[in-house]
Protein backbone atom coordinates (compact mmCIF):
# COMPACT_ATOMS: atom_id res chain seq x y z
CA UNK A 1 0.00 0.00 0.00
CA UNK A 2 1.07 3.47 -1.09
CA UNK A 3 1.25 5.90 2.27
CA UNK A 4 0.92 9.77 2.02
CA UNK A 5 2.50 11.61 4.41
CA UNK A 6 0.76 14.02 6.29
CA UNK A 7 0.96 15.08 10.26
CA UNK A 8 -1.90 16.00 12.40
CA UNK A 9 -1.59 19.29 12.50
CA UNK A 10 -3.42 21.53 16.06
CA UNK A 11 -4.97 24.28 15.46
CA UNK A 12 -3.84 27.42 17.16
CA UNK A 13 -4.87 27.14 21.03
CA UNK A 14 -6.34 24.34 21.17
CA UNK A 15 -5.68 21.58 23.26
CA UNK A 16 -4.79 18.26 20.75
CA UNK A 17 -4.26 14.78 21.20
CA UNK A 18 -0.28 14.58 21.95
CA UNK A 19 0.22 11.55 19.42
CA UNK A 20 0.37 11.72 15.95
CA UNK A 21 0.60 9.19 12.71
CA UNK A 22 3.36 10.97 10.33
CA UNK A 23 1.67 9.23 7.24
CA UNK A 24 -1.65 7.46 6.34
CA UNK A 25 -3.16 6.40 3.96
CA UNK A 26 -6.39 8.31 2.29
CA UNK A 27 -9.06 5.33 1.19
CA UNK A 28 -10.63 6.41 -2.46
CA UNK A 29 -13.76 3.85 -2.40
CA UNK A 30 -15.93 1.34 -1.16
CA UNK A 31 -13.64 -0.88 -2.95
CA UNK A 32 -10.42 0.25 -1.48
CA UNK A 33 -11.95 0.19 1.90
CA UNK A 34 -13.07 -3.66 1.66
CA UNK A 35 -9.79 -4.82 0.11
CA UNK A 36 -8.01 -2.57 2.94
CA UNK A 37 -9.89 -4.05 5.61
CA UNK A 38 -9.49 -7.77 4.07
CA UNK A 39 -5.42 -7.12 4.19
CA UNK A 40 -5.30 -5.93 7.58
CA UNK A 41 -7.89 -9.25 8.61
CA UNK A 42 -5.44 -11.42 7.13
CA UNK A 43 -2.79 -10.00 9.05
CA UNK A 44 -4.65 -9.32 12.40
CA UNK A 45 -6.48 -13.34 12.22
CA UNK A 46 -2.86 -15.08 12.81
CA UNK A 47 -2.70 -13.57 16.48
CA UNK A 48 -6.23 -13.13 17.35
CA UNK A 49 -6.75 -16.49 19.45
CA UNK A 50 -2.92 -15.86 21.44
CA UNK A 51 -4.22 -12.15 21.82
CA UNK A 52 -7.37 -13.15 23.49
CA UNK A 53 -5.77 -15.89 25.33
CA UNK A 54 -2.92 -13.20 27.02
CA UNK A 55 -5.32 -10.18 26.74
CA UNK A 56 -2.87 -8.48 24.92
CA UNK A 57 -3.88 -5.38 23.93
CA UNK A 58 -4.31 -4.52 19.95
CA UNK A 59 -1.69 -1.29 20.08
CA UNK A 60 0.03 -2.26 17.08
CA UNK A 61 -3.23 -3.47 14.77
CA UNK A 62 -4.76 0.13 15.55
CA UNK A 63 -1.84 1.53 14.88
CA UNK A 64 -1.85 -0.40 11.12
CA UNK A 65 -5.90 0.49 10.91
CA UNK A 66 -5.04 4.10 11.31
CA UNK A 67 -2.07 4.17 8.62
CA UNK A 68 -3.89 1.98 6.33
CA UNK A 69 -6.98 5.08 6.45
CA UNK A 70 -9.27 2.11 7.59
CA UNK A 71 -10.75 4.83 10.14
CA UNK A 72 -11.83 7.70 7.87
CA UNK A 73 -13.91 5.42 5.57
CA UNK A 74 -16.87 7.77 6.66
CA UNK A 75 -15.86 11.12 6.40
CA UNK A 76 -17.74 12.83 3.78
CA UNK A 77 -15.84 13.48 -0.03
CA UNK A 78 -16.20 17.15 0.65
CA UNK A 79 -13.62 17.19 3.78
CA UNK A 80 -11.27 14.94 1.36
CA UNK A 81 -12.76 11.28 2.91
CA UNK A 82 -14.05 8.20 0.86
CA UNK A 83 -18.07 8.62 2.71
CA UNK A 84 -18.60 4.94 1.63
CA UNK A 85 -21.96 3.28 1.74
CA UNK A 86 -22.86 2.28 5.35
CA UNK A 87 -23.87 -1.41 3.55
CA UNK A 88 -19.82 -1.32 3.02
CA UNK A 89 -19.08 0.29 6.51
CA UNK A 90 -21.03 -2.96 7.71
CA UNK A 91 -18.57 -5.76 5.26
CA UNK A 92 -16.12 -4.15 6.76
CA UNK A 93 -17.10 -4.41 10.47
CA UNK A 94 -17.34 -7.96 9.52
CA UNK A 95 -14.68 -8.50 8.04
CA UNK A 96 -12.53 -6.97 11.02
CA UNK A 97 -14.50 -9.00 13.52
CA UNK A 98 -14.19 -12.18 11.92
CA UNK A 99 -10.11 -11.72 12.29
CA UNK A 100 -10.61 -10.47 15.43
CA UNK A 101 -13.71 -8.74 16.97
CA UNK A 102 -12.62 -7.10 19.21
CA UNK A 103 -10.68 -4.80 17.27
CA UNK A 104 -13.94 -4.23 15.32
CA UNK A 105 -15.59 -2.93 18.43
CA UNK A 106 -13.00 -0.74 19.03
CA UNK A 107 -13.62 1.55 16.01
CA UNK A 108 -17.68 1.32 16.40
CA UNK A 109 -17.66 4.57 18.68
CA UNK A 110 -15.22 6.40 16.39
CA UNK A 111 -17.75 6.03 13.23
CA UNK A 112 -20.46 7.49 15.58
CA UNK A 113 -17.91 10.58 16.24
CA UNK A 114 -17.27 11.27 12.63
CA UNK A 115 -21.04 10.95 12.16
CA UNK A 116 -21.37 13.71 14.97
CA UNK A 117 -18.80 15.79 13.44
CA UNK A 118 -20.03 16.06 9.63
CA UNK A 119 -23.36 16.42 10.95
CA UNK A 120 -23.76 18.71 14.27
CA UNK A 121 -20.07 20.39 13.77
CA UNK A 122 -19.36 23.98 12.56
CA UNK A 123 -17.32 24.75 9.70
CA UNK A 124 -14.41 25.26 11.92
CA UNK A 125 -14.93 21.72 13.97
CA UNK A 126 -15.52 19.76 10.87
CA UNK A 127 -12.40 21.03 9.18
CA UNK A 128 -9.77 20.56 12.05
CA UNK A 129 -11.21 17.27 13.46
CA UNK A 130 -12.16 15.76 10.02
CA UNK A 131 -8.93 16.42 9.08
CA UNK A 132 -7.61 14.87 11.67
CA UNK A 133 -9.01 11.85 11.40
CA UNK A 134 -8.59 11.54 7.54
CA UNK A 135 -4.23 11.88 9.05
CA UNK A 136 -4.97 9.03 11.27
CA UNK A 137 -6.31 10.16 14.37
CA UNK A 138 -8.30 7.93 16.61
CA UNK A 139 -11.55 8.82 18.49
CA UNK A 140 -12.73 6.45 21.48
CA UNK A 141 -15.74 7.01 24.04
CA UNK A 142 -16.97 7.33 27.83
CA UNK A 143 -20.55 7.61 27.54
CA UNK A 144 -21.94 5.77 29.57
CA UNK A 145 -22.34 7.01 33.40
CA UNK A 146 -20.89 5.17 36.37
CA UNK A 147 -23.75 6.15 38.60
CA UNK A 148 -27.28 4.95 38.36
CA UNK A 149 -30.07 7.07 37.17
CA UNK A 150 -33.59 7.52 37.74
CA UNK A 151 -34.54 8.84 34.35
CA UNK A 152 -33.15 8.58 30.73
CA UNK A 153 -30.13 10.31 29.53
CA UNK A 154 -26.53 11.40 30.59
CA UNK A 155 -26.32 12.30 34.15
CA UNK A 156 -23.11 14.33 33.49
CA UNK A 157 -23.33 18.20 33.32
CA UNK A 158 -21.46 20.04 30.17
CA UNK A 159 -21.16 23.61 30.94
CA UNK A 160 -20.20 26.65 29.77
CA UNK A 161 -16.91 28.11 31.11
CA UNK A 162 -15.30 31.06 29.56
CA UNK A 163 -14.60 30.47 25.93
CA UNK A 164 -15.03 26.81 27.07
CA UNK A 165 -16.67 24.18 28.60
CA UNK A 166 -16.21 22.30 32.38
CA UNK A 167 -16.98 18.98 32.84
CA UNK A 168 -16.81 16.25 35.94
CA UNK A 169 -18.12 12.96 35.68
CA UNK A 170 -16.97 9.29 35.95
CA UNK A 171 -17.76 6.71 32.54
CA UNK A 172 -18.20 2.93 32.29
CA UNK A 173 -17.12 0.75 29.30
CA UNK A 174 -14.87 3.58 27.77
CA UNK A 175 -14.50 1.35 24.34
CA UNK A 176 -11.15 2.35 22.56
CA UNK A 177 -9.95 5.16 24.82
CA UNK A 178 -7.22 3.88 26.09
CA UNK A 179 -6.06 3.51 22.18
CA UNK A 180 -7.55 7.05 21.36
CA UNK A 181 -6.08 10.09 20.34
CA UNK A 182 -9.82 11.82 21.40
CA UNK A 183 -12.00 10.73 23.80
CA UNK A 184 -15.68 11.48 23.39
CA UNK A 185 -18.07 12.31 26.36
CA UNK A 186 -21.27 12.48 26.28
CA UNK A 187 -23.38 14.87 28.86
CA UNK A 188 -26.08 17.00 28.98
CA UNK A 189 -26.14 20.91 28.22
CA UNK A 190 -28.55 23.44 30.57
CA UNK A 191 -31.67 22.63 28.87
CA UNK A 192 -30.86 18.98 29.59
CA UNK A 193 -30.13 17.97 25.66
CA UNK A 194 -27.49 16.00 24.72
CA UNK A 195 -24.13 17.66 23.76
CA UNK A 196 -20.68 15.81 23.15
CA UNK A 197 -16.85 17.17 24.78
CA UNK A 198 -14.35 16.15 22.91
CA UNK A 199 -11.27 15.57 25.15
CA UNK A 200 -8.01 15.28 23.95
CA UNK A 201 -5.58 12.06 24.92
CA UNK A 202 -3.70 13.35 28.08
CA UNK A 203 -5.29 16.01 28.74
CA UNK A 204 -5.22 17.28 32.09
CA UNK A 205 -7.98 15.78 34.57
CA UNK A 206 -8.64 12.94 32.42
CA UNK A 207 -7.70 9.76 33.68
CA UNK A 208 -7.88 6.17 32.09
CA UNK A 209 -7.88 3.15 33.70
CA UNK A 210 -8.08 -0.77 32.22
CA UNK A 211 -10.04 -2.52 34.64
CA UNK A 212 -12.06 -4.32 31.91
CA UNK A 213 -13.02 -7.71 32.69
CA UNK A 214 -15.22 -10.06 30.96
CA UNK A 215 -14.77 -13.38 29.81
CA UNK A 216 -15.70 -11.97 25.95
CA UNK A 217 -14.25 -9.54 24.17
CA UNK A 218 -11.37 -9.23 26.18
CA UNK A 219 -9.14 -6.94 24.41
CA UNK A 220 -11.53 -3.74 24.17
CA UNK A 221 -9.77 -2.06 26.85
CA UNK A 222 -13.69 -0.77 27.45
CA UNK A 223 -12.40 0.22 31.09
CA UNK A 224 -13.47 3.56 33.23
CA UNK A 225 -12.75 7.23 32.33
CA UNK A 226 -12.77 9.57 35.15
CA UNK A 227 -13.12 13.54 34.72
CA UNK A 228 -12.11 15.90 37.35
CA UNK A 229 -12.19 19.60 36.47
CA UNK A 230 -11.75 18.97 32.96
CA UNK A 231 -11.77 22.28 30.79
CA UNK A 232 -11.78 22.28 26.96
CA UNK A 233 -12.92 24.91 24.46
CA UNK A 234 -15.85 25.16 22.38
CA UNK A 235 -14.37 23.45 19.42
CA UNK A 236 -14.44 20.82 21.06
CA UNK A 237 -18.37 20.35 22.26
CA UNK A 238 -20.58 19.26 19.39
CA UNK A 239 -24.79 19.29 19.79
CA UNK A 240 -25.40 15.90 18.97
CA UNK A 241 -28.70 16.26 19.89
CA UNK A 242 -29.74 17.38 16.70
CA UNK A 243 -28.10 14.13 15.30
CA UNK A 244 -30.54 12.49 16.99
CA UNK A 245 -33.97 14.79 16.23
CA UNK A 246 -32.47 14.78 12.39
CA UNK A 247 -30.69 12.21 11.36
CA UNK A 248 -30.64 8.58 11.64
CA UNK A 249 -27.80 8.21 14.36
CA UNK A 250 -28.80 4.85 16.11
CA UNK A 251 -28.89 3.26 12.68
CA UNK A 252 -25.29 4.75 11.79
CA UNK A 253 -24.46 3.41 15.27
CA UNK A 254 -25.74 -0.01 15.05
CA UNK A 255 -24.65 -0.70 11.53
CA UNK A 256 -21.28 -1.39 12.98
CA UNK A 257 -22.82 -4.07 15.93
CA UNK A 258 -24.49 -5.65 13.02
CA UNK A 259 -21.34 -6.08 10.95
CA UNK A 260 -19.30 -7.28 14.26
CA UNK A 261 -21.49 -10.02 15.29
CA UNK A 262 -21.94 -10.84 11.52
CA UNK A 263 -18.15 -11.65 11.43
CA UNK A 264 -18.31 -13.69 14.67
CA UNK A 265 -20.12 -15.76 13.06
CA UNK A 266 -18.76 -15.86 10.12
CA UNK A 267 -15.67 -16.94 11.99
CA UNK A 268 -17.53 -19.48 13.95
CA UNK A 269 -18.66 -21.31 10.89
CA UNK A 270 -15.17 -21.17 9.50
CA UNK A 271 -13.26 -22.37 12.16
CA UNK A 272 -16.35 -25.38 12.39
CA UNK A 273 -15.62 -26.27 8.56
CA UNK A 274 -11.69 -25.85 9.34
CA UNK A 275 -11.58 -28.31 12.40
CA UNK A 276 -14.09 -31.04 10.95
CA UNK A 277 -11.56 -30.96 7.59
CA UNK A 278 -8.61 -31.14 9.74
CA UNK A 279 -10.35 -33.99 11.67
CA UNK A 280 -10.73 -35.83 8.45
CA UNK A 281 -7.21 -35.63 7.12
CA UNK A 282 -6.72 -37.61 10.16
CA UNK A 283 -5.92 -41.20 9.94
CA UNK A 284 -7.47 -42.53 12.38
CA UNK A 285 -11.23 -42.19 12.00
CA UNK A 286 -13.80 -42.09 14.49
CA UNK A 287 -15.78 -45.63 15.12
CA UNK A 288 -18.95 -43.94 13.55
CA UNK A 289 -17.14 -42.96 10.37
CA UNK A 290 -15.74 -39.83 8.90
CA UNK A 291 -17.51 -36.69 10.14
CA UNK A 292 -17.48 -35.00 7.23
CA UNK A 293 -19.70 -37.30 6.28
CA UNK A 294 -22.52 -37.67 8.74
CA UNK A 295 -25.48 -36.43 7.22
CA UNK A 296 -26.74 -34.43 10.19
CA UNK A 297 -23.33 -32.98 10.57
CA UNK A 298 -23.91 -31.85 6.94
CA UNK A 299 -27.26 -30.77 7.33
CA UNK A 300 -26.76 -28.63 10.13
CA UNK A 301 -23.67 -27.14 8.43
CA UNK A 302 -25.90 -26.04 5.28
CA UNK A 303 -28.04 -25.06 7.84
CA UNK A 304 -25.64 -22.64 9.52
CA UNK A 305 -24.41 -21.04 6.43
CA UNK A 306 -27.78 -20.34 4.90
CA UNK A 307 -28.84 -17.89 8.26
CA UNK A 308 -25.57 -16.55 8.24
CA UNK A 309 -25.83 -15.48 4.11
CA UNK A 310 -29.61 -14.39 5.23
CA UNK A 311 -28.40 -11.98 8.12
CA UNK A 312 -25.69 -10.87 5.91
CA UNK A 313 -27.89 -10.02 3.13
CA UNK A 314 -30.21 -7.85 5.92
CA UNK A 315 -26.87 -6.36 6.71
CA UNK A 316 -26.51 -5.24 3.18
CA UNK A 317 -30.26 -4.36 2.86
CA UNK A 318 -30.23 -2.03 6.19
CA UNK A 319 -27.01 -0.11 4.68
CA UNK A 320 -28.73 0.71 1.73
CA UNK A 321 -31.54 2.27 3.74
CA UNK A 322 -29.36 4.10 5.49
CA UNK A 323 -27.84 5.57 2.51
CA UNK A 324 -31.36 6.31 1.04
CA UNK A 325 -31.96 8.00 4.58
CA UNK A 326 -29.20 9.96 4.37
CA UNK A 327 -30.00 10.93 0.98
CA UNK A 328 -33.67 12.30 2.34
CA UNK A 329 -33.47 12.30 5.47
CA UNK A 330 -37.24 12.78 6.96
CA UNK A 331 -39.56 10.85 9.80
CA UNK A 332 -40.24 8.19 7.63
CA UNK A 333 -36.98 7.57 5.91
CA UNK A 334 -35.32 7.40 9.76
CA UNK A 335 -37.69 4.93 11.00
CA UNK A 336 -36.67 2.67 7.65
CA UNK A 337 -33.48 2.71 8.55
CA UNK A 338 -33.95 2.28 11.74
CA UNK A 339 -35.90 -0.48 11.75
CA UNK A 340 -34.32 -2.99 8.49
CA UNK A 341 -30.69 -2.29 11.24
CA UNK A 342 -33.06 -3.21 14.08
CA UNK A 343 -33.60 -6.33 11.47
CA UNK A 344 -30.45 -7.07 10.33
CA UNK A 345 -29.14 -6.76 14.31
CA UNK A 346 -31.74 -9.25 15.25
CA UNK A 347 -30.57 -11.96 12.68
CA UNK A 348 -27.07 -11.49 13.36
CA UNK A 349 -27.21 -11.62 17.01
CA UNK A 350 -29.14 -14.88 16.74
CA UNK A 351 -26.65 -16.47 14.52
CA UNK A 352 -23.45 -15.50 15.93
CA UNK A 353 -24.87 -17.19 19.09
CA UNK A 354 -25.75 -20.50 17.14
CA UNK A 355 -23.08 -20.54 15.18
CA UNK A 356 -20.60 -20.28 18.17
CA UNK A 357 -22.55 -22.94 20.30
CA UNK A 358 -22.88 -25.72 17.39
CA UNK A 359 -19.11 -25.44 16.68
CA UNK A 360 -18.95 -27.61 19.29
CA UNK A 361 -21.36 -30.04 18.58
CA UNK A 362 -20.05 -30.25 15.18
CA UNK A 363 -16.90 -30.37 15.46
CA UNK A 364 -16.88 -33.02 18.65
CA UNK A 365 -14.74 -32.85 21.79
CA UNK A 366 -11.23 -32.25 20.72
CA UNK A 367 -12.36 -29.14 19.41
CA UNK A 368 -12.86 -27.94 22.95
CA UNK A 369 -9.23 -27.97 23.94
CA UNK A 370 -7.68 -25.05 25.42
CA UNK A 371 -4.94 -24.84 22.98
CA UNK A 372 -7.30 -24.38 19.89
CA UNK A 373 -9.07 -21.33 22.19
CA UNK A 374 -12.22 -21.89 19.67
CA UNK A 375 -14.55 -20.66 23.03
CA UNK A 376 -13.53 -17.43 22.04
CA UNK A 377 -16.19 -17.37 19.31
CA UNK A 378 -18.81 -18.19 21.94
CA UNK A 379 -17.71 -15.54 24.33
CA UNK A 380 -17.25 -12.72 22.09
CA UNK A 381 -20.78 -13.50 20.64
CA UNK A 382 -22.02 -14.08 24.26
CA UNK A 383 -20.43 -10.82 25.75
CA UNK A 384 -20.79 -8.68 22.54
CA UNK A 385 -24.30 -9.34 21.51
CA UNK A 386 -25.79 -8.35 24.69
CA UNK A 387 -25.65 -4.90 23.49
CA UNK A 388 -29.49 -3.55 22.73
CA UNK A 389 -30.59 -7.06 23.71
CA UNK A 390 -32.82 -8.90 20.57
CA UNK A 391 -36.36 -8.58 22.51
CA UNK A 392 -36.23 -4.31 21.85
CA UNK A 393 -35.78 -5.27 18.19
CA UNK A 394 -38.43 -7.45 18.05
CA UNK A 395 -40.99 -5.53 20.09
CA UNK A 396 -40.14 -2.14 17.64
CA UNK A 397 -40.33 -4.04 14.38
CA UNK A 398 -44.09 -5.42 15.30
CA UNK A 399 -44.89 -2.60 16.90
CA UNK A 400 -43.88 -0.56 13.51
CA UNK A 401 -45.38 -3.05 10.71
CA UNK A 402 -48.51 -3.69 13.34
CA UNK A 403 -49.19 -0.28 14.36
CA UNK A 404 -47.34 2.07 12.51
CA UNK A 405 -45.46 3.47 15.65
CA UNK A 406 -41.87 4.78 14.58
CA UNK A 407 -39.32 3.71 16.62
CA UNK A 408 -37.91 6.72 19.06
CA UNK A 409 -35.32 8.81 17.51
CA UNK A 410 -33.61 9.18 21.33
CA UNK A 411 -33.05 5.76 22.49
CA UNK A 412 -31.60 2.28 20.91
CA UNK A 413 -33.88 0.03 18.47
Amino acid sequence: MTLQASPVAPAENTPTASRVYPAARVITSDDDAISVARHLASRFAVDAARRDRERTLPFEELDACSQAGLWAITVPRTYGGAQVSYATVGQVFAILAAADPSIAQIQQNHNSAVFWLWKTGSEQQRAHFLGAILRGARFGNANVDAEPQQNPGPRMSITPDGDGYRLSGRKLYATGALFADYVSTIGQDDRGRRIVAIVPAEHPGMTIVDDWESFGQKTTASGTVTFDDVWVPSLNVLPIYRSYDEWPQNAITQISHVGIDAGIARAAVDATIAFIRQRTSNPIAPPTGPIHSDPYVIFQLGELKTRLHAAEAMMERAGREIDLCLADPQPDSVANASIAVAEAKALTTEIAIEASNKLFELAGTRSTHPSFNLDRHWRNARVHTLHDPVRWKYAAIGDFYLNGVRPPSGGQT
